[in-house]
């Protein structure tokens, strides 16, 4: 994330440590006192501070000296946060370059008046020398009361093993999972590994949710995708809450690893997990504040649920495939399918095949076919396409995730970034991929492929923030583009479809067996739609993308229906994240929810 840590001796480490407990003993003296310029005055003049429910009980970012002492210093008093100190455990402060500054980057720890908080800061030097914060973050960690059961939390295990009670973990465990369905506190709609995720942090604070899931077995959502998939970074970016990936695995994931992975992951952890089952209908109780479900089991029968809290677990992406309107496809005698629908290029060997849409899965598509000996392939491309290298460009958003760095460090470090700050990073990013895949992209438009780099220049990665689609990060389908074993056609080009064949502008005919259309998902709000209705899926809104706060819309905190949350993203996403989401379910079941900003 354009960053760069600097290789000091023993004295400079001295040195970063002693001016972050400077800067760290006059900011909490002033947090003491409350005073909001006081405590902006231990900022620069364009400096940020983003709180993650610590201090404001929802993601905010406040920019400037003048936000930070007017909007957030109440809130700050109320939050009753003391005892701010170095924290151990996290990286020892250092001396290291962000985003081209020298900043002192440091972790401290905290307590408010309801948990404990990790707080993370770049400090760098205004004007006149002094060490001030540049970025800060803050975040509720845990509960009091409700913390994670690991560490000094963690389960003894002592009714089993000294034999004081008659079942053994296994009687009890049996008894647990039958049990599930009796008004559990959360139920959770997808046994992904968001709903997965989800489900973990629950039970380690203390609550047991049942998801549902409507394939036949945890992981299907990874094994029915195509054949050929694998992830597109690198496995120690993608590490999962309390159980990591085998350090043998190999840095890129195949799907059906990741599959079996997400069973493996629920039966460890203990998650009650109910597979073909599907939601068929819930409705929200205002006078007893919870939800009337009804779901459909695997062998047809129906079984009611009353629970406090719903979770949506879909898949940001969503799940209902979009399908455009092209020209003439109604005419077309060959096989339509979309690209949720497709598994594996064999049986498609001999035959000329049409996918529509230039994003990942529509290149991976193309790729598959050709390998499995497709006779022809067509890529249909809509609108420019932001292409970019898996190595060096790709990997290297993810390159502060390491081997060496624990995932959960990481995480904090990459989120103190604010919006603004993270745009720019991006375009840096972007102005350098430029350089490295300068031949890539030339070689690309000399056949007629168009290439941009997002609106603004931001790259891949911004428009997957924003919602966007329309990147592609290259495992081999451009060079056979550009070797032409893949063909290009324009949308601009074409003028429809006839029975057997592809109409073109210029009259000629492209002959086409198949027409797989890799053109995305509809937004999740329509996966809300479906599961619980226009009112609903209305006062909700879209889901995903940026908010005004420059915040995730709707995900992992309070939609504007009681009871309901959504949870997902990668799986980057969904271990932090699916930290403060837990906190906040767990804090509504128990009745200590505070309000927003206080």
């Amino acid at each position: 994330m354009a960053s760069r840590a600097i290789k000091t001796d023993p004295e400079v480490v001295a040195e970063a440590e002693a001016i972050f407990v400077r800067w760290l003993d006059g900011f909490g003296v002033s947090l003491d006192a409350g005073q909001g310029e006081a405590i902006a005055a231990h900022f620069l003049a364009d400096g940020y501070w983003k709180d993650f429910l610590a201090l404001t009980w929802d993601f905010r970012t406040f920019a400037g000296q003048g936000e930070i002492a007017g909007e957030l210093a109440p809130m700050i008093a109320r939050s009753g946060i003391r005892s701010l100190h170095i924290a151990e455990g996290r990286p020892a402060p250092r001396l290291c370059k962000r985003s081209g500054r020298l900043v002192v980057e440091a972790f401290f720890n905290y307590e408010t008046c309801i948990g404990n908080g990790t707080g993370v800061v770049r400090l760098a030097q205004d004007e006149a020398g002094e060490w001030k914060a540049w970025l800060l973050l803050t975040t509720l960690q845990e509960l009091r009361g409700f913390e994670e059961r690991i560490g000094a939390h963690r389960p003894t295990g002592e009714e089993f093993s000294k034999y004081l009670v008659k079942e053994n973990w296994l009687d009890r465990r049996n008894a647990e999972q039958e049990r599930a369905g009796d008004q559990p506190p959360v139920l959770i709609v997808g046994a992904g590994h968001a709903g997965l995720i989800l489900a973990a942090r629950l039970k380690s604070m203390g609550l047991d949710p049942l998801i549902i899931e409507k394939d036949a077995r945890i992981g299907d959502v990874w094994r029915k995708r195509y054949h050929s998939l694998t992830l597109h970074n690198q496995v120690f970016a993608n590490h999962m809450p309390y159980l990591p990936f085998p350090v043998t695995w190999p840095v890129w994931l195949p799907k059906d690893k990741l599959a079996n992975w997400l069973e493996t992951y629920a039966d460890a952890l203990e998650l009650n997990v109910w597979t073909s089952t599907e939601l068929t209908a819930a409705e929200y109780d205002e006078a007893s504040k919870s939800w009337r479900a009804q779901v459909k089991r695997a062998d047809g029968s129906v079984q009611r649920i009353v629970c406090r809290n719903l979770v949506i677990s879909t898949g940001v992406s969503g799940s209902i495939p979009k399908k455009p309107r092209l020209p003439g496809l109604e005419n077309f005698a060959g096989e339509v399918l979309h690209s949720s629908e497709y598994t594996r290029g064999e049986s498609y060997a001999g035959k000329s095949v049409l996918v529509v849409g230039t994003g990942n899965s529509g290149h991976d598509i193309a790729q598959d076919l050709h390998v499995n000996g497709a006779a022809k392939v067509h890529l249909l491309q809509r609108s420019p396409t932001c292409v970019v290298s898996l190595e060096p460009t790709a990997i290297r958003t993810y390159s502060v995730y390491s081997e060496d760095t624990p995932v959960e460090d990481v995480d904090l470090l990459t989120s103190v970034i604010p919006y603004p700050i993270l745009e720019e990073t991006y375009k840096w990013i972007t102005s350098k991929s430029k350089v490295v895949d300068e031949e890539l992209i030339e070689a690309l438009q000399s056949v007629g492929f168009r290439t941009f780099n997002g609106d603004d220049d931001t790259g891949f990665h911004m428009m997957y923030l924003r919602g966007e689609g329309g990147y592609y990060i290259n495992v081999g389908c451009s060079d056979l583009i550009i070797e032409k074993a893949i063909d290009v056609v324009d949308y601009s080009n074409m003028n429809g479809f006839s029975a057997q064949a592809i109409e073109l502008a210029d009259g000629t005919s492209l002959p086409c067996d198949a027409v797989i259309l890799a053109t995305g998902f509809e937004n999740m709000q329509e996966n809300v739609r479906k599961l619980l209705g226009d009112d609903i899926a209305d006062a909700v809104g879209p889901i995903w993308g940026l908010d005004q706060h420059c915040h995730m819309r709707n995900m992992w905190k309070p939609t504007v229906q009681p009871g309901l949350w959504i949870m997902g993203g990668a799986l980057i996403d969904a271990r932090l994240f699916s930290r403060f989401l837990a906190i906040q379910i767990v804090a509504d079941v128990h009745g200590i929810t505070p309000s927003a900003g206080n």
